[in-house]
């Protein structure tokens, strides 16, 4: 064995204790650290941990509004439910596994962390205050880090409502500098509103209502688009709302006792079945789930007693016991709605049938494609592959792969990325612009067709073969368009990846700043203007115009895993995708025009 190897005896072995663990380990609790500029970043799941109490409060019926404010770093919550025991407020709030989300007759549909969530939230904030009023009697408790640091008990005025309030400042030790998106948290607190018909969310002033549940959700979503009104069922444990649209895909928004599950689960596919069987007992047909489930959008919620995550995030539902239920309650509830509505019936079969036809369409034409590829080669060219993709569990978790463009950036790409979870795709050029193309171009056009074929989508996006979709092109012009192009493929096409989550862009510094001790990074002119001033007047500024300029050992910095910096690709609506895509993507209109001339940038404004 090469190599001397140091002691490995007793005064190695670390026991943590419970805070200690959260804070040295806090992405086993919330997933991802983050600085608030993705909706999955830590600061936004500390804020729903401690809503999520909130919400099981009104859920168990007590207390219908809950008071939330956000202002710079500073989180407010106050609900009106039964209120934290008083002897037992320290506890519940600073010591893992207590609480009583243990006990299902306590809490029946509970979503938090059972016994971990705010204990969490307290240990990765610098400063947490909670309050809780019983019957008259109060009770507070202030901690720093985790570690309280006061704690008194009192009586409160005269109605004054029972409930909890909890105000917290999540620390930048842990989160670094941060900042919470507004919108991010608006779009949280309209799905808490959807999934809670009657409760109302006073955010920052404003009230968050809903009294139609996932069908404002639905309408809200999709707006005009659909093809027939939308279709709605809601049951005890099972709520959903449901459409076609003339889009290509299928859409949809999944939810399992009020957490927003983005990669779906054993509840979602259970109501697929039901959908399914749904429709071919209504219409006595025996039409194929793609030829129903293309254009599709709906949302589903479900109530689970005892919920299995595949992941600490809560993404995904793992309960296999669900679909005993789901299944037969969805096709009934389907059923029942087509012999109530007659027309939409008849436009769903009508889009059941165009669907059926134009895959008829498609299927000669990926026969063709497959032939031509079979000449070509049984290999994708134009892909790098890595070693592990999602299908091989949890080697594969961080399986990506980069959209980059010309020899020279793959190149540069290829000698710097890990080649067990990092793939390269190449392109050539400019990949044609697929906006309002039929899907049957896809498999004419050999590049896009090769890229379909990598990604592993071709029948299915759920069968996509990386976590991550990263497009990697130069900061300019050209480069720009080369990613607009590739995203209106996605959104035009495959636009479930978008929505999903799996689509960023891979943000390259612009500048370098360097003197004969440090080298510094710069991804805007702000760094780059404070990194000048740290390093002096000596220092040489290098400013970056393509990734193929970058040598493979700065590169390994910029894609490795501690290092990346990704910006994800979000819609907050679906109903805003056409209309973006035809303003940047459609024929060249004088409103275009007169927009990039007011917004380009001289060479001036660009270069160093």
């Amino acid at each position: 064995m090469g190599g001397k190897s140091s002691n490995y005896d007793e005064s190695k072995i670390k026991t943590l204790s419970s805070l200690e663990h959260i804070r040295l380990r806090s992405g086993m609790y919330i997933g991802r650290i983050g600085d608030g500029s993705n909706q999955n970043d830590g600061i936004y799941i500390l804020l729903k941990e401690i809503i999520d109490n909130a919400v099981d409060e009104f859920i168990m019926g007590n207390g219908e509004t809950i008071d939330i404010g956000v202002k710079d770093r500073r989180v407010r919550v106050r609900d009106y439910g039964r209120g934290i025991p008083l002897g037992k407020l320290v506890e519940c709030v600073s010591i893992i596994n207590t609480g009583a989300k243990y006990n299902d007759e306590v809490f029946q549909f509970s979503v938090g962390l059972n016994g971990v969530g705010t204990k969490a939230v307290n240990a990765l904030s610098s400063y947490f205050k909670v309050i809780t009023i019983r019957d008259g009697k109060c009770a507070e408790a202030v901690f720093e880090r985790g570690i309280l640091q006061s704690e008194k008990k009192g009586s409160v005025k005269t109605g004054i409502k029972n409930g909890t309030y909890v105000e917290f400042e999540p620390d930048t030790e842990v989160f670094g500098e941060y900042a919470f998106n507004m919108e991010f948290l608006e779009k949280r607190i309209w799905n808490y509103a959807y999934l809670n018909i009657g409760l109302t969310l006073n955010f920052n002033g404003r009230n968050f209502v809903s009294n139609n549940g996932l069908l404002d959700l639905l309408n809200k979503e999709i707006d005009e688009n659909s093809i027939y009104p939308l279709g709605y069922y809601r049951g005890k444990q099972l709520e959903f709302s449901f459409t076609h649209t003339n889009d290509y895909g299928e859409n949809y928004f999944s939810f399992v006792n009020g957490q927003y599950t983005s990669d779906g689960g054993t509840h979602l596919s259970a109501f697929k079945e039901g959908f399914l069987k749904g429709v071919n007992e209504f219409f006595q047909k025996n039409y194929k789930s793609e030829d129903i489930r293309e254009g599709m959008t709906a949302a589903i919620t479900v109530k689970v007693q005892a919920p299995v995550f595949e992941s600490q995030t809560k993404n995904k539902l793992g309960n296999t016991d669900v679909r005993a239920w789901i299944v037969p309650e969805t096709k009934a509830a389907i059923d029942d709605w087509l012999r109530r509505n007659n027309e939409a019936a008849k436009m769903l079969q009508e889009k059941i049938e165009s669907n059926e036809k134009l895959r008829t369409e498609l299927n000669s034409v990926k026969k063709e494609a497959k032939e031509a590829a079979k000449r070509i080669s049984i290999r994708i060219p134009k892909l790098k592959d890595c070693k592990y993709h999602i299908q091989d569990g949890k080697k594969g978790e961080d399986s990506m792969i980069f959209i980059t463009e010309g020899d020279s950036a793959s190149g540069t790409m290829t000698h710097s990325r890990d080649a067990n979870y990092q793939a390269i795709f190449s392109l050539s050029g400019k990949p044609e612009n697929m906006y309002v193309r039929k899907q049957s171009d896809i498999y004419k056009n050999d590049e896009l067709y090769q890229l379909m074929m990598a990604l592993g989508i071709e029948n299915d996006v759920a069968n996509i073969k990386y976590s991550k979709i990263i497009i990697a092109t130069d900061a300019d012009n050209d480069g720009f368009h080369i990613r607009n192009l590739v995203l209106t493929f996605f959104l035009g096409f495959f636009e479930e990846l978008v929505t999903t989550g799996r689509v960023f862009i891979l943000e390259t510094p612009l500048f370098r700043v360097r003197n004969k001790k440090e080298n510094i990074y710069c991804y805007s002119i702000d760094e780059r203007d404070k990194a000048q001033k740290q390093l002096g007047a000596s220092s040489e500024t290098t400013r970056f115009k393509g990734l193929g300029e970058i040598s493979p050992s700065e590169f390994k910095d910029f894609i490795s895993p501690d290092t990346i910096h990704l910006t994800p690709v979000e819609i907050n609506q679906l109903k805003l995708v056409p209309p973006l895509l035809a303003f940047y993507m459609g024929k060249n209109t004088p409103e275009r025009r007169a927009f990039i001339e007011k917004h380009l940038l001289s060479n001036a404004d660009i270069d160093v």
